[in-house]
């Protein structure tokens, strides 16, 4: 009797900003990997989760937001969910159950019209709307594109989640185990550090502030015994206004920044953190390819 072959493959989670892919992401994951928040475009780069089942290794990738770039740090974002597309064995398309098809939907779906590989329709959010709103965006989709499975579910209670897994093995080539078990996402320590820190920015500051920040984490040493990790990082913003809010009334915003971050940031290396932040004016670093690319976006 022979073992049954083992699968495995990348798949891509793409949708419209703001639909819950990176909410959708950790929900699979069980575990916090990729920063949420409610505002759009929060997800820059293309974050890799790997999920291990038995018989099976997926790796997730989570992308920014698809829609119509106009700033040269937007269309690095929309080239990075387009070009994962390129490279994967299985496209998770997701949408949400309370909003009908709009325009970016319809430009997505235009880019799925080209690809071979299997595409797999997951409409979010079903936790929010009655029954005949889901059966309503259900027919809606399946008119548009012929999708290999529909699965509904809400990322945020988990509902659903399952499912998605089973459905997505099914699509999977036989293939090595790319990573070790015990790994769940290959970005680095650092990098996941600097998201969180952006996160907790994205949800404490005001709306202008959020899109004109990146955080760089400059150093990050731990002592011989493991008990403390220090870590200094730096917030860049745009404008001295931006820097003001950023910092706060006597250094409060910063204060809470820094220790809700720093919370996270404990929970996931197992021990405690020193957590020094500064931030830094960098003039429209936004638009800049040279600063772009030195924040990590080329």
């Amino acid at each position: 009797m022979t073992d049954k072959p083992f699968h495995s493959g990348f798949v891509s989670i793409i949708g419209r900003p703001n639909v819950g892919k990176s909410t959708l992401l950790n929900s699979i994951m069980g575990e916090k990997i990729v920063i949420t928040s409610d505002k759009p475009q929060t997800t820059r780069n293309r974050i890799k989760g790997i999920h291990n089942v038995p018989g099976a290794q997926i790796v997730f990738i989570d992308t920014p937001g698809i829609h119509r770039a106009k700033s040269i740090l937007n269309k690095y974002m929309v080239e990075e969910a387009l070009a994962s597309i390129r490279e994967v064995d299985v496209v998770l398309f997701l949408v949400e159950a309370d909003a009908a098809a709009g325009s970016q939907e319809s430009m997505i779906l235009e880019i799925l019209s080209e690809v071979t590989i299997p595409v797999l329709l997951v409409i979010n959010k079903i936790d929010l709307v009655p029954k005949e709103l889901l059966l309503k965006a259900l027919e809606q989709y399946a008119r548009l594109y012929p999708f290999r499975e529909i699965i509904p579910v809400s990322a945020l209670t988990g509902d659903g989640i399952e499912r998605v897994v089973e459905a997505v093995c099914n699509y999977l080539p036989e293939g090595p185990l790319y990573f070790p078990d015990e790994i769940l996402t290959d970005l680095p320590e650092r990098f996941i550090v600097a998201e969180m820190i952006r996160e907790k920015v994205f949800r404490l500051t005001h709306d202008e502030v959020p899109y004109s920040v990146a955080v760089e984490v400059e150093s990050f040493k731990e002592r011989p015994d493991g008990s403390l990790i220090s870590i200094s990082a730096v917030i860049n913003v745009e404008r001295d206004s931006q820097k003001g809010i950023v910092i706060g009334r006597k250094g409060e915003m910063l204060k809470k920044i820094g220790m809700q971050a720093r919370r996270e940031i404990e929970h996931l290396l197992d021990t405690k953190v020193f957590l020094e932040l500064f931030v830094r004016v960098r003039k429209d670093w936004s638009e800049n390819p040279r600063m772009l690319k030195e924040l990590g976006y080329e």
